[in-house]
């Protein structure tokens, strides 16, 4: 089913609202309204854009949400964590819990204790996720590893407009930013030789599959624009942000990530309910030795 660019505009303020909301009870016609469909046509439009059921990728959200609790907030018991967000009882959390993890939530609690790596899911023979936790292992030098801490700041941010396009999955983000840049282009807002571009990070790569991950292909711009059509304004909240100022190849995002969370835990610091994100100061294709000029945002209270 292909999409009209007025559907993905109502789509894109249906996840933005639950994502808001994974808290609060939500209902399929409360969201349809959100996006001005019938219930009907809206859970058409939602499936052919997330690949996912309405109630399936409400589901998994949750859960993922709760992991990254589990992982992160060791002063909420699971009971706590459980009620958050909507579930009835322990036992239906921990239902739904191995649904995606193939563990239960203490189980997943323990065995991730003291790491900061990917947990990678594999289904197994009998359909089942089997979840596992891979330690933190820098993979660079000590000494690039030295260079990389000095590069991190923490600074104070004004917020940030970014005018995107959303993607479901890391396979559509390059044709979402080739959509983005064909619209800029026409509205002249590539004009200026500094303009910047971003992603911003809904889910994390930690915990949600990277064919699920939700993520923004943006370019910054002055002012919020109105949506137009599957470009929509994406306001990024100031405040205070670990910054990780790095030029690196291709292949070096997901380290430099890990170093950067991981610099974020071992420095005391806790991550806001608020997306990470990056921005990008050059095209690769153009430096010498092919590599990325970029800063990488992670919001702290």
């Amino acid at each position: 089913m292909n999409l009209t660019k007025d559907q993905i505009s109502s789509i894109n303020k249906a996840l933005d609202f639950i994502e808001s909301h994974l808290e609060d009870h939500l209902t399929l016609a409360e969201i349809s309204s959100r996006a001005h469909y019938s219930p009907y046509h809206f859970h058409r439009i939602f499936k052919s854009f997330t690949s996912e059921t309405l109630n399936n990728y409400i589901a998994r959200k949750r859960v993922e949400r709760a992991s990254a609790d589990l992982l992160h907030r060791e002063n909420l018991t699971i009971s706590e964590v459980s009620n958050r967000y909507g579930f009835t009882s322990n036992s239906s959390f921990t239902r739904a819990f191995k649904k995606y993890y193939g563990m239960s939530p203490s189980d997943f609690r323990r065995n991730s204790k003291g790491k900061y790596s990917k947990i990678r899911q594999v289904k197994g023979k009998n359909g089942i996720m089997n979840t596992t936790f891979e330690s933190y292992v820098c993979s660079e030098t000590n000494k690039h590893t030295q260079n990389m801490t000095s590069n991190i700041d923490i600074c104070t941010i004004d917020p940030i407009n970014i005018a995107g396009i959303t993607c479901i999955g890391k396979q559509e983000l390059s044709s979402g930013f080739e959509r983005l840049l064909s619209w800029a282009g026409q509205k002249g807002l590539l004009r200026q030789p500094d303009f910047k571009v971003a992603t911003v990070f809904y889910d994390s790569f930690k915990i949600t599959a990277p064919d699920k991950v939700r993520m923004t292909a943006g370019l910054v711009v002055d002012t919020p624009i109105k949506s137009d059509g599957e470009v929509s304004n994406t306001a990024l909240e100031g405040g205070n942000y670990i910054v990780g100022h790095y030029t690196i190849n291709v292949g070096e995002f997901p380290t430099v990530w890990s170093n950067l969370f991981k610099w974020m835990n071992d420095n005391g610091y806790k991550k806001r309910e608020q997306p990470p994100f990056e921005i990008y100061h050059n095209d690769f294709n153009q430096h010498p030795e092919k590599k990325c000029i970029v800063d990488l945002y992670i919001p702290i209270k």
